[in-house]
């Protein structure tokens, strides 16, 4: 590596790449292995064997056969990298500018809800490793730890890093209001809306065992603190709080967040007047939904199949994404999620048009296996693997990632996947 390599990225932080330096490093003089594997195709099995059975399945598990989540990462390998040589690579710059704000790194921390299960460090852990790295934490709706103890500076260092919120959307607007509020009283920027989970998916590990974390109240904490929530609650039921009633608590808190009744586009206009900031809605497939969003005034939108835990046999996130970014990439800020696993994969998503990508599993699978710490690291290397491929592929800047790197191809083999 040339001495260039070792600049400070703009921002005042090293580059992510030193990651990979301090890993070699911990290893040959200190004898110290990395906390966790650094192979993508690996970590899932080591997060297996760390994990609960439950608690694994949960967060590993597709609906039905699985078929989605195994097309989101084909679709990965049907874009190859075309890498550019004899051009400047570095100080490499990986900022990126969403809704009227500089961050570091076109990586976002994907919402995932219900952490306690897989760890007990939980969301304020990964929040915590996500603030460390400078990457915005998305807090779910379904977080098993409550929304003002996540950002408590006395709690973690959570509250020293970026964040938004995401929202299952409650049937009653009251109940929504007060969430949407207390969001914003602890510094979240960006609403993300999910659209795609209205309902349970039919996920057959989650079945198989009888686990549905929600029932029993894990993952309904920002639900069960609010305080419209635990009024109405207790107007029901004599005077009971969450705490009295924990089944009759998750059963009318999950009647509100995942109704199986779908809201109305009409009924983003009632979001607008309750949030004062940006709007993003996850879980477009769809250039005619994309085209609604414009249409009914959102920020953003996430090119999303929710990994594949929802609708079985749906399309690929990727797959979508060109068009979709053709249709209203002048209008609208372009997310992507769904099966990102290496830092090329970013790249791709990145080359085809989305402003920034969201990657959920593997470092849930990181908490998994060793906690805090293992977020951190897989976060870590995610972004340093990032950053080494923009390199190899004669990539300075994440502006300068576009079609242009990329070759579709067709090849019947090439058929591997990491799920």
């Amino acid at each position: 590596m040339s001495a260039s390599d070792g600049d400070e990225a703009s921002g005042g932080r090293p580059p992510y790449s030193q990651y990979q330096l301090d890993l070699y490093s911990n290893a040959i003089i200190a004898g110290n292995k990395p906390i966790a594997t650094t192979d993508p195709n690996k970590l899932e099995d080591a997060a297996r064997k760390a994990m609960s059975p439950e608690g694994f399945n949960y967060v590993f598990g597709g609906a039905g056969e699985q078929s989605t989540m195994a097309a989101n990462r084909l679709a990965f390998r049907q874009w190859k990298l075309i890498p550019r040589f004899l051009r400047p690579t570095v100080p490499r710059d990986l900022r990126i500018d969403l809704f009227g704000k500089t961050y570091d790194t076109p990586v976002l921390m994907a919402p995932v809800g219900v952490q306690s299960a897989y760890h007990p460090d939980a969301e304020r852990g990964v929040a915590s490793a996500c603030a460390d790295l400078g990457v915005p934490f998305i807090c779910s709706t379904a977080s098993s730890q409550n929304l003002e103890d996540v950002f408590s500076p006395e709690s973690s260092d959570a509250a020293k890093g970026p964040r938004w919120f995401q929202l299952y959307w409650p049937l009653d607007d009251e109940i929504t209001a007060s969430i949407l509020g207390r969001a914003k009283s602890v510094g979240c920027e960006v609403l993300v809306v999910t659209l795609d989970t209205f309902t349970m998916a039919w996920r057959p590990l989650d079945l198989d065992a009888g686990y549905l974390p929600f029932a029993t109240g894990t993952g309904n904490a920002i639900g069960f603190n609010d305080p419209v929530f635990r009024r109405k609650f207790a107007e029901r039921f004599d005077g009971d709080t969450p705490e009295d009633n924990v089944v009759m608590a998750s059963r009318y808190w999950t009647s509100e967040a995942f109704s199986g009744h779908a809201h109305k586009w009409e009924d983003v206009q009632t979001l607008r007047k309750l949030w004062d900031g940006p709007i993003v809605l996850k879980g477009i497939l769809s250039v005619e939904d994309a085209l609604m969003a414009a249409r009914n005034g959102v920020d953003g939108i996430v090119v999303s199949n929710h990994g594949g835990r929802q609708l079985d046999g749906a399309v690929p996130s990727l797959e979508m994404l060109p068009e979709i970014v053709d249709a209203v990439g002048g209008r609208l800020t372009v997310l992507f999620d769904s099966g990102i696993r290496t830092g090329a994969d970013m790249m791709k998503a990145l080359a085809l048009g989305a402003q920034a990508v969201l990657v959920g599993r593997p470092v849930i699978y990181g908490l998994g296996v060793a906690g805090t710490e293992g977020a951190r690291h897989v976060l870590a290397g995610l972004l340093a693997d990032l950053d080494q491929s923009m390199g190899l592929a004669g990539v300075q800047t994440v502006k300068e990632l576009n079609r242009s790197i990329l070759r579709k191809v067709n090849y019947g083999g090439d058929v591997k996947s990491s799920l």
